[in-house]
């Protein structure tokens, strides 16, 4: 179709609130795709089982995350937001690609050990072994022309490639081949230097009032070597000056480098001049998203209707899907 956008397609698993980490990593982007591309954001509620089969916070984290969400900016308007589960065309598609990939592309995979040895997890199931055939599902239903990820995901999006070229060759082509669209992820520190994360208790939440970001950012580690207000300190190995670089211009953020430098300020004072742009910047958000939380049977029936959408396209795909495949008569 002439003029028709490039559709792009990504999702998150719904582990509750989200933290200025994924913000910037990923939900940023999404928001500013929501006019260039035809946009599918979906909840990934099957792949939370792969190592965690407690459901009981799963819909309650939902709601948190599209408040979040729709906080940042995210506008059903002019994006498909949608939950996995709500469109089971994905796990008849999961089974139909399970049957064409070799058990020795999923061994390849580095985040399945990486997975069970963080986590610890003694006997991994097959969910988590096969979980990136799944996610090939999720991509390929929606015929995508990108997939927004960070550099780690591309092999995900490399094996999603070979999948849909082993299917089209196996039976028909019915599959054109996503692209990974490189999301350019700036170094998101935690409070306490090592990479914002919920589970290390480091993170800024999209959430926290003014009060709490202020509490959080205080007590930041800094260059280790100011140990005390008059030691000079090395900007460039510096947690806060990472934010600095994504919240403060130009012009103060070089006088807080240079005041570091030559001991002309302590780390407080650095850290007054980050809240004083970090602050505005998640206020916005935090009203917008405070607005959706007070009503979740309004996000609720947002991803109803973007899950009704999503499966209508879905319907259209596993149409193909079942023709190229070619089972009843």
């Amino acid at each position: 179709m002439t003029g028709a956008k490039d559709r792009v397609l990504s999702g998150m698993r719904p582990s509750g609130k989200i933290h200025l980490g994924n913000f910037l990593g990923a939900l940023d982007n999404w928001v500013r795709m929501q006019d260039a591309y035809d946009c599918f954001f979906f909840v990934a509620n099957w792949h939370a089982l792969t190592d965690d089969q407690d459901t009981s916070e799963v819909p309650g984290d939902t709601v948190e995350m599209l408040a979040d969400w729709l906080g940042a900016g995210l506008d059903p308007e002019r994006a498909t937001l949608f939950i996995q589960s709500l469109v089971p065309e994905h796990a008849e598609l999961h089974l139909l690609l399970s049957m064409v990939t070799p058990v020795g592309w999923l061994e390849r995979v580095p985040t399945y050990r990486e997975r069970i040895e963080q986590q610890g997890i003694a006997s991994p199931s097959y969910g988590l072994f096969g979980y990136p055939v799944l996610q090939a599902a999720d991509i390929l239903m929606y015929k995508p022309r990108w997939v927004p990820v960070g550099i780690d995901q591309v092999p995900h999006v490399e094996l999603t490639r070979e999948v849909a070229r082993r299917f089209n060759n196996t039976f028909k082509p019915v599959f054109p081949e996503p692209e990974a669209k490189l999301t350019e992820i700036p170094k998101v520190p935690g409070t306490d230097g090592r990479k914002m994360s919920k589970s290390y208790g480091n993170a800024i939440l999209l959430s926290d009032s003014a009060e709490e970001i202020a509490r959080k950012v205080k007590p930041m580690v800094t260059d280790p070597a100011r140990k005390r207000r008059s030691d000079p300190g090395d900007p460039a190995i510096c947690p806060v000056f990472d934010l600095h670089k994504i919240f403060t211009p130009t012009a103060e953020r070089e006088a807080c480098a240079t005041g570091c430098r030559t001991a002309g300020i302590g780390c407080l004072d650095c850290k007054d001049v980050l809240l004083k742009h970090l602050q505005p910047a998640l206020a916005v958000i935090r009203d917008r998203r405070q607005k959706f939380a007070e009503k979740p049977d309004v996000i609720v029936q947002i991803l109803d209707e973007g899950s009704r959408h999503a499966r209508r396209v879905a319907e259209a795909t596993m149409a193909e899907v079942r023709v190229a495949v070619n089972l009843t008569p």
